[in-house]
Protein backbone atom coordinates (compact mmCIF):
# COMPACT_ATOMS: atom_id res chain seq x y z
CA UNK A 1 0.00 0.00 0.00
CA UNK A 2 1.25 3.58 -0.66
CA UNK A 3 1.56 6.81 0.61
CA UNK A 4 -1.83 8.32 0.52
CA UNK A 5 -1.71 10.90 -1.92
CA UNK A 6 -1.59 14.82 -0.91
CA UNK A 7 -4.75 16.83 -0.62
CA UNK A 8 -2.93 19.84 -1.43
CA UNK A 9 0.02 21.15 -2.93
CA UNK A 10 2.57 23.02 -0.99
CA UNK A 11 5.32 23.86 -2.29
CA UNK A 12 8.54 26.30 -1.35
CA UNK A 13 6.29 29.51 -2.77
CA UNK A 14 3.11 28.86 -0.42
CA UNK A 15 5.16 28.09 2.84
CA UNK A 16 6.89 31.34 2.18
CA UNK A 17 3.70 33.44 1.88
CA UNK A 18 2.45 31.99 5.16
CA UNK A 19 5.25 32.86 7.02
CA UNK A 20 5.85 36.50 5.15
CA UNK A 21 2.15 37.02 6.21
CA UNK A 22 2.28 35.80 9.26
CA UNK A 23 5.44 35.37 10.72
CA UNK A 24 7.50 37.94 8.77
CA UNK A 25 10.30 38.16 11.65
CA UNK A 26 10.78 34.52 10.59
CA UNK A 27 10.96 34.54 6.85
CA UNK A 28 14.23 32.95 5.91
CA UNK A 29 15.66 30.49 2.55
CA UNK A 30 13.28 27.36 2.77
CA UNK A 31 13.62 23.56 1.87
CA UNK A 32 11.63 20.46 1.83
CA UNK A 33 12.89 17.76 3.71
CA UNK A 34 9.78 15.67 4.32
CA UNK A 35 6.77 14.58 2.98
CA UNK A 36 5.23 11.73 4.63
CA UNK A 37 1.57 10.37 5.46
CA UNK A 38 -0.12 13.49 7.10
CA UNK A 39 2.37 16.45 7.12
CA UNK A 40 5.18 18.27 4.92
CA UNK A 41 8.50 19.78 6.65
CA UNK A 42 10.38 21.85 5.05
CA UNK A 43 13.41 23.84 6.54
CA UNK A 44 13.12 27.37 7.64
CA UNK A 45 17.13 28.81 7.70
CA UNK A 46 19.37 27.35 9.90
CA UNK A 47 17.36 26.86 13.13
CA UNK A 48 13.45 25.79 12.91
CA UNK A 49 11.37 24.19 10.18
CA UNK A 50 7.86 24.66 8.96
CA UNK A 51 5.27 21.75 9.72
CA UNK A 52 1.99 21.82 7.69
CA UNK A 53 -0.80 19.34 7.25
CA UNK A 54 -1.00 17.33 3.94
CA UNK A 55 -4.04 15.84 4.32
CA UNK A 56 -7.52 16.96 6.43
CA UNK A 57 -7.35 14.17 8.62
CA UNK A 58 -4.10 15.55 9.99
CA UNK A 59 -5.00 18.66 11.21
CA UNK A 60 -6.39 17.53 14.88
CA UNK A 61 -2.97 16.25 14.82
CA UNK A 62 -1.50 19.43 14.38
CA UNK A 63 -3.58 21.25 16.98
CA UNK A 64 -2.69 18.68 20.00
CA UNK A 65 0.91 19.56 19.17
CA UNK A 66 0.34 23.11 19.85
CA UNK A 67 -1.63 22.57 22.74
CA UNK A 68 0.43 20.05 24.38
CA UNK A 69 3.54 19.63 23.29
CA UNK A 70 4.99 22.93 25.04
CA UNK A 71 4.23 21.02 28.64
CA UNK A 72 5.22 17.69 27.51
CA UNK A 73 8.69 19.50 26.87
CA UNK A 74 8.75 21.01 29.96
CA UNK A 75 8.98 17.37 31.63
CA UNK A 76 11.29 15.54 29.04
CA UNK A 77 13.79 18.22 27.80
CA UNK A 78 15.03 19.88 24.78
CA UNK A 79 14.78 17.19 22.51
CA UNK A 80 11.00 17.68 21.71
CA UNK A 81 10.29 19.75 18.54
CA UNK A 82 7.31 21.58 20.65
CA UNK A 83 6.15 24.65 18.30
CA UNK A 84 7.30 28.02 18.94
CA UNK A 85 4.88 29.80 16.90
CA UNK A 86 1.23 28.32 15.56
CA UNK A 87 0.14 29.33 12.17
CA UNK A 88 -3.55 30.08 11.10
CA UNK A 89 -5.19 29.33 7.49
CA UNK A 90 -4.16 31.86 4.91
CA UNK A 91 -2.89 32.53 1.46
CA UNK A 92 -4.90 29.66 0.21
CA UNK A 93 -3.39 27.18 2.66
CA UNK A 94 -6.76 26.05 4.76
CA UNK A 95 -5.67 24.39 7.69
CA UNK A 96 -3.47 25.36 11.15
CA UNK A 97 0.40 24.96 11.02
CA UNK A 98 3.66 25.07 13.21
CA UNK A 99 7.02 26.83 12.51
CA UNK A 100 9.09 24.07 15.41
CA UNK A 101 12.78 23.77 16.01
CA UNK A 102 15.15 22.13 13.96
CA UNK A 103 17.43 19.35 15.08
CA UNK A 104 20.38 18.61 13.13
CA UNK A 105 21.67 14.77 13.16
CA UNK A 106 20.47 12.05 11.35
CA UNK A 107 17.59 9.61 11.18
CA UNK A 108 17.88 6.67 13.57
CA UNK A 109 16.58 4.76 10.72
CA UNK A 110 19.32 5.93 8.56
CA UNK A 111 21.64 4.19 11.17
CA UNK A 112 22.38 0.56 11.36
CA UNK A 113 20.76 -1.02 14.39
CA UNK A 114 24.06 -1.85 16.27
CA UNK A 115 24.94 1.56 15.96
CA UNK A 116 21.52 2.74 17.87
CA UNK A 117 22.51 1.62 21.23
CA UNK A 118 24.25 4.52 22.61
CA UNK A 119 20.82 6.11 22.47
CA UNK A 120 18.82 3.64 24.54
CA UNK A 121 19.20 5.11 27.48
CA UNK A 122 18.27 8.92 26.50
CA UNK A 123 15.27 7.26 24.57
CA UNK A 124 14.46 5.49 28.09
CA UNK A 125 14.80 8.68 30.15
CA UNK A 126 12.43 10.50 27.68
CA UNK A 127 10.15 8.08 28.13
CA UNK A 128 10.32 7.77 31.70
CA UNK A 129 9.72 11.67 31.32
CA UNK A 130 6.90 11.66 29.41
CA UNK A 131 5.03 8.40 30.60
CA UNK A 132 2.88 10.15 33.24
CA UNK A 133 -1.00 9.86 34.02
CA UNK A 134 -2.68 12.32 31.42
CA UNK A 135 -5.39 14.45 31.84
CA UNK A 136 -9.04 13.10 30.85
CA UNK A 137 -8.66 15.07 27.64
CA UNK A 138 -5.66 14.14 26.25
CA UNK A 139 -5.75 13.17 22.22
CA UNK A 140 -7.84 10.01 22.13
CA UNK A 141 -6.52 7.38 19.33
CA UNK A 142 -8.26 4.24 18.41
CA UNK A 143 -4.93 2.56 17.55
CA UNK A 144 -2.44 3.32 19.73
CA UNK A 145 -2.57 2.95 23.76
CA UNK A 146 -5.56 0.73 23.67
CA UNK A 147 -5.63 -2.89 24.96
CA UNK A 148 -3.28 -4.77 22.86
CA UNK A 149 -6.63 -7.17 22.37
CA UNK A 150 -8.35 -4.41 20.33
CA UNK A 151 -5.62 -4.80 18.19
CA UNK A 152 -6.37 -9.09 17.92
CA UNK A 153 -8.07 -9.12 14.58
CA UNK A 154 -6.33 -7.22 12.75
CA UNK A 155 -2.60 -8.57 13.51
CA UNK A 156 -4.29 -11.88 13.40
CA UNK A 157 -4.98 -11.52 9.57
CA UNK A 158 -1.55 -9.82 8.60
CA UNK A 159 0.12 -12.89 9.79
CA UNK A 160 -2.07 -15.82 8.68
CA UNK A 161 0.59 -16.64 6.41
CA UNK A 162 3.42 -16.78 8.68
CA UNK A 163 2.45 -19.26 11.17
CA UNK A 164 5.36 -18.67 14.08
CA UNK A 165 4.49 -15.41 14.38
CA UNK A 166 1.04 -16.17 14.75
CA UNK A 167 1.53 -18.67 17.59
CA UNK A 168 3.51 -16.02 18.95
CA UNK A 169 1.03 -13.00 18.60
CA UNK A 170 -1.24 -15.45 20.26
CA UNK A 171 0.63 -16.07 23.34
CA UNK A 172 0.86 -12.09 23.60
CA UNK A 173 -2.00 -10.72 22.96
CA UNK A 174 -3.09 -13.08 26.21
CA UNK A 175 -1.13 -10.81 28.49
CA UNK A 176 -2.81 -8.97 31.38
CA UNK A 177 -4.09 -5.75 29.83
CA UNK A 178 -2.50 -2.46 31.73
CA UNK A 179 -4.29 -1.87 35.00
CA UNK A 180 -2.92 1.58 35.85
CA UNK A 181 -4.17 5.29 34.55
CA UNK A 182 -3.59 6.28 30.95
CA UNK A 183 0.20 7.60 30.69
CA UNK A 184 1.31 10.39 27.92
CA UNK A 185 2.11 8.52 24.74
CA UNK A 186 3.88 9.73 21.69
CA UNK A 187 2.45 6.88 20.13
CA UNK A 188 4.66 6.35 17.13
CA UNK A 189 8.34 5.68 18.16
CA UNK A 190 10.34 4.25 15.84
CA UNK A 191 13.51 4.91 14.45
CA UNK A 192 12.11 7.27 11.34
CA UNK A 193 10.85 9.05 14.22
CA UNK A 194 14.47 9.30 15.94
CA UNK A 195 16.99 12.08 15.50
CA UNK A 196 20.41 11.03 16.58
CA UNK A 197 23.46 13.98 17.50
CA UNK A 198 25.51 14.31 14.02
CA UNK A 199 28.61 14.44 16.19
CA UNK A 200 29.67 11.98 19.31
CA UNK A 201 28.59 8.35 20.11
CA UNK A 202 25.25 8.25 17.94
CA UNK A 203 22.90 10.13 21.62
CA UNK A 204 19.95 11.10 20.98
CA UNK A 205 19.04 14.64 19.70
CA UNK A 206 15.47 14.48 19.45
CA UNK A 207 11.83 13.21 19.18
CA UNK A 208 9.92 14.25 16.70
CA UNK A 209 6.44 13.36 14.87
CA UNK A 210 3.76 13.90 17.55
CA UNK A 211 0.91 13.31 15.32
CA UNK A 212 -0.14 10.29 17.02
CA UNK A 213 0.00 11.77 20.47
CA UNK A 214 -2.20 9.99 22.63
CA UNK A 215 -2.71 8.27 26.43
CA UNK A 216 -2.91 4.47 27.51
CA UNK A 217 -0.68 1.57 28.15
CA UNK A 218 3.28 2.39 27.93
CA UNK A 219 3.59 -0.75 26.04
CA UNK A 220 2.75 0.95 22.86
CA UNK A 221 5.83 3.24 23.16
CA UNK A 222 8.13 0.47 24.81
CA UNK A 223 7.35 -1.46 21.46
CA UNK A 224 10.07 1.23 20.41
CA UNK A 225 12.88 -1.54 21.81
CA UNK A 226 12.90 -4.03 19.36
CA UNK A 227 11.31 -1.51 16.38
CA UNK A 228 14.73 0.74 16.91
CA UNK A 229 17.09 -1.67 19.09
CA UNK A 230 19.14 -4.87 18.82
CA UNK A 231 19.40 -7.05 21.74
CA UNK A 232 22.08 -4.73 23.09
CA UNK A 233 20.61 -1.31 22.65
CA UNK A 234 17.01 -2.98 23.73
CA UNK A 235 18.82 -4.31 26.89
CA UNK A 236 20.44 -1.28 28.11
CA UNK A 237 16.56 0.36 27.01
CA UNK A 238 15.09 -1.38 29.30
CA UNK A 239 17.62 -1.53 31.92
CA UNK A 240 17.74 2.62 32.04
CA UNK A 241 13.59 2.84 32.09
CA UNK A 242 12.89 0.24 34.47
CA UNK A 243 15.76 1.74 37.23
CA UNK A 244 13.77 4.74 36.43
CA UNK A 245 9.93 3.63 36.60
CA UNK A 246 8.07 0.38 38.60
CA UNK A 247 7.23 -0.13 35.06
CA UNK A 248 5.92 -4.24 35.77
CA UNK A 249 7.34 -7.69 33.90
CA UNK A 250 3.51 -7.69 31.65
CA UNK A 251 3.84 -4.20 29.67
CA UNK A 252 7.48 -5.25 28.89
CA UNK A 253 5.43 -8.42 27.52
CA UNK A 254 2.77 -6.26 25.96
CA UNK A 255 5.33 -4.07 24.50
CA UNK A 256 6.31 -6.72 22.59
CA UNK A 257 2.90 -7.63 21.31
CA UNK A 258 2.90 -3.89 20.10
CA UNK A 259 6.16 -4.23 18.18
CA UNK A 260 4.39 -6.91 16.15
CA UNK A 261 1.48 -5.09 16.01
CA UNK A 262 3.32 -1.99 14.76
CA UNK A 263 5.64 -3.81 12.29
CA UNK A 264 2.94 -5.95 10.22
CA UNK A 265 1.22 -2.28 9.99
CA UNK A 266 4.26 -0.41 8.78
CA UNK A 267 5.24 -3.92 6.21
CA UNK A 268 1.47 -3.58 4.68
CA UNK A 269 1.94 0.31 3.92
CA UNK A 270 5.22 0.85 3.01
CA UNK A 271 5.60 -0.73 -0.73
CA UNK A 272 6.82 2.76 -1.83
CA UNK A 273 8.61 3.38 1.32
CA UNK A 274 12.57 1.91 1.31
CA UNK A 275 12.95 3.45 5.04
CA UNK A 276 9.82 1.93 6.48
CA UNK A 277 9.91 -1.34 4.85
CA UNK A 278 13.49 -1.68 6.85
CA UNK A 279 12.11 -1.05 10.33
CA UNK A 280 9.40 -3.88 9.51
CA UNK A 281 11.69 -6.13 8.41
CA UNK A 282 14.17 -5.50 11.14
CA UNK A 283 11.33 -5.47 13.92
CA UNK A 284 9.72 -8.35 12.88
CA UNK A 285 13.16 -10.56 13.33
CA UNK A 286 14.09 -9.00 16.46
CA UNK A 287 10.32 -10.12 18.03
CA UNK A 288 10.57 -13.44 17.06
Amino acid sequence: MDTPTAEIDIDATLVDRLVRAQHPDLAGPLRLVANGWDNVIYRLGAGMCVRLPRRAVAVDLIHHEQRWLPGIAERTGPVVPAPVRAGTPGAGFPWPWSICPWFEGRPAADVPPAERAPAATDLAEFLAGLHTPAPPDAPHNPWRGVPLTDRYAAVSERLAGTPDLGALWERLVATPAWAGPPYWLHGDLHPANLVLAPSGPGRLAAVIDFGDLTSGDPAADLATAWLTFDAAGRAAFRARYDALTDIDPDTWVRARGWALNLATALGLHSDDNPRMAAISAHALAEVR
